[in-house]
């Protein structure tokens, strides 16, 4: 490789990376710009491939999906498990991480996140509302004092996300729907905090689409205190038009539509495409 690096460099009579012992490689500014003509170059022939192939090579490939945690793990991942039933010959990753995904890093080819990317090359769209409610197991809720009115919520405690780790000012639910609320555990991750809840030692404010699939798990005050939230979904302009791409795309787009009463709180129960 380091062969191939320096031939290359020669070539071009440019250097294209700055050689670390701690990082490895990273790209120079003129590296970065070539970066962006390879991708282009190997989208385009991509696409080339698939149009001179029959439907069954173009059909065919692998995907990587990037998104958030909680959303990735107990949404889109079963999900997946179906479409890959369909279309055995498309492999694909899932990435449900908590935290920004970067397309511009080739670290995915679809990303669904809480917020729409602000600029790039990028074909992005509105993926769904969801909701999120508080939560409390019945046996928390049997050993507290009651909670008749948002104001009851003073004498209980939460777990919710650490403030100054949260990669989006949209996950900070705790601090907007309730000041001064008391959170006695917090954690970065959305599936942790689930997990907490279901202990019945804690309250939690959790997307209904994770927490009304869990018959251990009861709203508390939903007229009273319910969050809407928006996921987008965008992949880079150049991928857009692969077919395996485009499929995954539409799926995706197809079964959240189809499943917007988990999504917004009104059943706990995920449906999946025919």
């Amino acid at each position: 490789m380091s062969r191939r690096i320096n031939s290359l460099e020669a070539a071009l009579g440019t250097l294209l990376f700055e050689k670390s012992r701690t990082s490895g490689f990273v790209l120079t500014a003129e590296g970065l710009r070539l970066l962006g003509y390879a991708e282009s170059i190997e989208s385009t022939l991509h696409m080339a491939c698939e149009q001179v192939s029959g439907s069954g090579v173009a059909l065919s490939g692998h995907v990587r999906m990037g998104c958030t945690e909680g959303f990735g793990s107990f949404f889109i991942t079963p999900q997946l498990s179906h479409f890959v039933d369909a279309y055995p010959a498309i492999s694909v990753d899932i990435l449900p991480l908590p935290h920004f995904i970067s397309l511009s890093k080739r670290e995915a080819d679809i990303v669904i996140a809480l917020e729409r990317p602000e600029h790039g090359p990028y074909v992005c769209c509105k993926l769904c509302d969801y909701k999120l409610q508080l939560y409390a197991t019945q046996d928390y809720l049997d050993k507290h004092p009651p909670i008749r009115r948002p104001a009851d919520l003073g004498k209980h405690s939460f777990i919710s996300y650490v403030d100054d780790l949260a990669f989006s000012s949209e996950l900070l639910y705790l601090a907007n729907v309730l000041p001064g609320a008391s959170a006695n555990l917090r954690s970065t991750s959305v599936i942790a905090q689930f997990v907490a809840a279901q202990q019945g030692r804690s309250l939690a404010i959790l997307p209904c689409f994770l927490a009304a699939q869990d018959p251990r798990l009861l709203p508390v005050l939903p007229a009273e205190i319910n969050i809407t939230r928006q996921f987008w979904m965008y992949c880079r302009e150049d991928l857009r038009k692969l077919k395996r791409i485009t499929l995954l795309w539409d799926y995706i787009r197809q079964v959240t539509e189809q499943n917007q009463g988990l999504l917004m709180g009104k059943t706990g129960e995920m449906l999946f495409a025919d």
